[in-house]
């Protein structure tokens, strides 16, 4: 199976446990993996035989942006289920990153790896 991978879509959102991060928000960044045929689209060369990396894009920014999640875990499922009603994708795989975690003497980044198929 081939894969298609679109990473660094950084996004602010408001998901968090926290009140203060659901009021203020912060960044996010997600990464995402397709797997999916590209026979058709790798000898047609027409953007309507495979799926359109901008609105993929669009997609993840309008989810990240106006969901109100406490867990990542949740902002990242309803990612995959979202792209996953895409005709052409079999399997994904989103990478998201709370770029700040609000974690006392903690300067990292917090990141969740979720897989699902059809």
């Amino acid at each position: 199976m081939d894969s298609i991978s679109i990473t660094g879509i950084r996004c602010y959102g408001y998901i968090g446990f926290f009140p203060e991060e659901k009021v203020l928000g912060q960044w996010f960044e997600v990464d995402l993996t397709l797997w999916l045929d590209l026979t058709v689209p790798s000898k047609s060369d027409a953007l309507e035989d495979t799926v359109d990396y901008s609105s993929l894009v669009k997609t993840v920014q309008e989810l990240v942006k106006n969901s109100q999640f406490s867990l990542l875990e949740k902002l990242a499922d309803a990612i995959a289920t979202a792209i996953l009603q895409k005709p052409l994708v079999q399997n994904i795989k989103v990478s998201l990153t709370k770029l700040a975690a609000p974690i006392p003497d903690f300067s990292g980044k917090v990141t969740i790896e979720i897989t699902r198929a059809k």
